[in-house]
Parts: structure tokens; C-alpha cells; sequence
């Protein structure tokens, strides 16, 4: 049974729940620290899709990924329904599934009307499998192996090309039928962001460089078994200003311009993703309607300027549709108190299910989900159980006074999360669940040891 919000208590959990009571179709899922549904029943726990988390977790185990299905849907309408009203040429929304690849997930956004963009043969294969068009996926990647392009070609499906080994070993592979292309272009435009999620300045391992343009325009134009039918750039990741893509825009249309001098009809123009997501308090980065439509204008703006027919214009969000979608519920264990330095309280995960905070120094918000209203009077540092002094999911956390047994939950935590698990010190990977009007279903199954040693061979010498 959902209740009516606690009152609400300076500095606690419910700080956190979304500004709304129910899903309306104006508030930005980016622009969320929980799921759209988040709620805090009459046990004063956090309740995600309809489900009590600690529930969840009795159930399925922790940690434990939980994805509200509600979210994520909504996330995928506003990207769909706002290019449709702001573009006035062709359009198709493609979901970054690096963020979050497993057969749910592409069968749930593919439902929603979007397509698939894919960066190796195994998220090719999964979106297969998960009954996606080979007409709406495409493929990337820097150095796609032999075995990648083949199954690109065979399924059908879009590639798109990052360099000059690519499209020779393309060639070399020609089918009967012109295998459909994009080539991916280096823009030489900087945003502010980290250093290993920027993408499209100049000093990058990923496309063209621009000065190239002549020649690539030219091979592509002479080759029967490669039809390109389109351009693409990519800027960043968690990018919260609008210029960046603006001028992306603007520059991908002088391309287009440019391409048609080689006799080449681009028709796609792919503007990549990097939409940001609010992971902290003072984040604020723009809505998804007023991302896309920035992007649609500008790009109408230029082809009008280029006196240029609209092309089908492609953009590729990942982190902003399924970020917020999605929780991490743990169980805390230890605690260690250091006398005015810190106090360390420990979880049955970290760094195995969560390596952005070691990787990226990422700043996540948590709460203690059967604690909801309780005030947040101690600051601790969240760690993991890895063996890694660096095994740190939050420092200088305010939560509640905490036990044993409770449930803590890091918000945000459905792109790059498990897309990036490992099982190192051999611990299994989490299970994830789906929640929707309180129902849970299982996704992803949770690891067991006999998992950790599947592929594992023993010589008989060893025996």
C-alpha cells in the first residue's frame, strides 16, 4: 500500500524523491535523482515501480539492480515524441546501449519506438536477439574485428565507419548488395567534461579527421560495395551545455554540403548523444525536450542556410535515457570509526558492480531505503568489500545513524554500471530486476561461484 510522504524531515532521505506524486509527462527523467515512481510507503521505505526495495532485496538478494520500467519509458517517449514535433524531416532516436546492454532493456526501448546503437558483435548479437530490426541498429567502434563486420553485414544492420582500415577490410568483404554505411567523422569540438569521455576533439582515437574529408569522400565514391548513406559525430558524455552541440550541428551540415560535390547522396545525419544526467544536488543539466530541441533547430536552420533538403537526423542518448531509470540496492555490513578522521561504512558490493567512482572519480547520492524520513545526522564514507583501499563508492555521505542488515541505496546507477561489471576478487555479478506497477521480474540472474569457473580449464597435469 502507497501512503502520502512523511513529513518531511530537514536533511533526509525524502529530500531526494522526485518533485512529483505521480508520472507526468513534462518532468525530464535526466533531471531526477530517483525513478519517476520512487515513493515512500507507511513503513517508511523507500518503494521503486510499485515495489518496496526491501522487499526486493529479501527477495532477489543484494546488491541488487533495480530498473523502473516507467522511467525508462518515459525517457524514450520524450526523446521519440520531441523529435517528431521539433524536426520537420525524418527522424529516429537510437539508444547508446553501451550504457546498459542486456535483452530487457533493447526489447523494452526498441517497444518504445527507438532503435539500437551497438559498439561490438556481442551487443549486436543481444539486440538481435532481444527482436530488434537490423534496420534500426548500427554499429561502431574503432577497431571492429573481421568476425564484427561479417555478422554487421549478414544481419543487415548499419556500420558505422571509423577509419581507413575499416573501409578497406569493408571492401574486401563486398557482398552481392552495397553494404550500407555512415562514416564517423572527428568534429574538433571540446566540451567540458572528463578527460576520458570526451569524444569529438581532435586528439581522439574515434573518427575521421576532418582534414581527410577529401580523400575518404573520394574512395567511398568509388566503391560499389559500400553505400554511404550517411554522417557521424560524437562530442562527449555528460555534457550539460547546449553550444557544444549546437556548433556540432552546424559543422555536420557543411559536411553534407560538402559530401555531395563527390557525387555521394548523404540522407542520415547521426549527431551522437552526451545529454548528462543529474548525479548530485547542484547538477542541472538541460531536459531531454530541450536538448532535442536544440539539436532539430539548428540543424533545420543550416540545411535551410546550405539551401540543403533535411536529412533523416539520427542522435544516439544512452546515459540520459536509463541513468536515473535505475537503483543499486546493498546491504551494509562493517563499520570502522577513525577518531576525527572518518568513519568507513561498508556494503556487499563496490567496485566490481560500480567502477565509475574508481575510474572516474564519480560523485553518486545515496540513501538508507528502510530509514526514508530519518534525519541524515552522521557524515561516513560508503566502501566497497574489494579488496582496494580505493574500493570507495561515496566519501563524506550524510545518511542516518546506520546498522547492520540495512538497506542502502546509490541512485543513478543504470548506465555504466553494470555495463562495466567484472568479478573482480571473483565475486559474482549482481542480479537485476525490472519493476513496474508492483511487479518485479527478473532480467539479469545473479552470478553463482559456478559461474566464476565456467570457462575456467584445468590441465590434467594439474589434476
Amino acid at each position: 500500500m502507497v501512503v502520502t510522504f512523511p513529513p518531511q524531515v530537514e536533511n533526509s532521505g525524502s529530500q531526494y524523491l522526485p518533485e512529483n506524486t505521480g508520472i507526468k509527462a513534462d518532468i525530464s527523467p535526466n533531471q531526477q535523482l530517483l525513478p519517476l515512481t520512487a515513493k515512500v510507503n507507511q513503513h517508511d521505505h523507500l518503494e521503486i515501480g510499485g515495489c518496496d526495495v526491501t522487499t526486493l532485496v529479501k527477495q532477489f538478494g543484494s546488491p541488487l539492480y533495480i530498473l523502473d520500467e516507467a522511467t525508462l519509458r518515459t525517457a524514450c517517449k520524450q526523446y521519440h515524441n520531441t523529435f517528431k514535433e521539433y524536426y520537420k524531416g525524418e527522424s529516429q532516436v537510437l539508444y547508446a546501449s553501451k550504457a546498459w546492454n542486456c535483452l530487457a532493456v533493447c526489447a523494452i526501448v526498441a517497444s518504445e519506438g527507438l532503435g539500437i546503437d551497438v559498439v561490438s558483435g556481442g551487443e549486436l548479437y543481444t539486440a538481435l536477439q532481444a527482436g530488434v530490426s537490423p534496420a534500426k541498429i548500427y554499429l561502431h567502434g574503432n577497431n571492429k574485428s573481421r568476425d564484427e563486420l561479417i555478422l554487421a553485414i549478414e544481419s543487415g544492420c548499419t556500420i558505422v565507419v571509423d577509419n581507413w582500415y575499416e573501409l578497406h577490410n569493408l571492401v574486401g568483404l563486398s557482398t552481392d548488395s552495397a553494404v550500407r554505411i555512415m562514416l564517423r567523422l572527428t568534429p574538433g569540438i571540446e566540451c567540458h567534461t572528463h578527460e576520458y569521455i570526451r569524444t569529438g576533439h581532435l586528439d581522439s582515437k574515434f573518427g575521421f579527421d576532418p582534414n581527410d574529408l577529401d580523400q575518404v569522400f573520394t574512395f567511398v565514391s568509388q566503391q560499389p560495395s559500400l553505400n554511404c548513406v550517411g554522417l557521424h559525430a560524437h562530442i562527449g558524455s555528460q555534457i550539460f551545455e547546449r553550444q557544444p552541440h549546437r556548433d556540432l550541428a552546424a559543422v555536420m551540415v557543411e559536411w553534407l554540403r560538402d559530401a555531395s560535390k563527390y557525387g555521394l547522396t548523404i540522407t542520415e545525419l547521426n549527431v551522437g548523444g552526451g545529454l548528462g544526467i543529474k548525479y548530485t544536488e547542484s547538477d542541472d543539466p538541460p531536459s531531454i525536450a530541450e536538448w532535442s530541441r536544440a539539436i532539430c533547430e539548428i540543424v533545420q536552420s543550416a540545411c535551410e542556410s546550405e539551401n540543403l533538403p533535411l536529412p533523416k537526423l539520427l542522435c544516439e542518448p544512452g546515459r540520459s535515457l536509463i541513468a536515473t531509470s535505475c537503483i543499486t540496492a546493498y546491504t551494509i555490513g562493517s563499520s570502522k570509526e577513525i577518531p576525527d578522521i572518518r568513519t568507513y561504512v561498508s556494503v556487499d558490493g563496490g567496485m566490481s558492480d560500480n567502477p565509475r567512482p574508481i575510474t572516474y572519480q564519480s560523485v553518486y547520492r545515496a540513501v538508507v531505503a528502510n530509514k526514508m524520513s530519518a534525519a541524515c545526522n552522521e557524515t561516513v564514507t560508503l566502501a566497497g568489500k574489494h579488496c582496494e583501499s580505493g574500493d570507495i563508492l561515496i566519501k563524506n555521505v550524510q545518511l542516518p545513524k546506520t546498522a547492520p542488515g540495512d538497506i542502502l541505496v546509490v541512485m543513478a546507477t543504470g548506465a555504466y554500471n553494470y555495463s562495466m561489471s567484472s568479478n573482480y576478487n571473483r565475486l559474482p555479478r549482481p542480479a537485476a530486476v525490472v519493476v513496474t506497477n508492483g511487479e518485479a521480474n527478473l532480467i539479469l540472474q545473479r552470478e553463482t561461484y559456478q559461474d566464476l569457473i565456467r570457462q575456467d580449464y584445468l590441465p590434467e597435469r594439474l589434476k
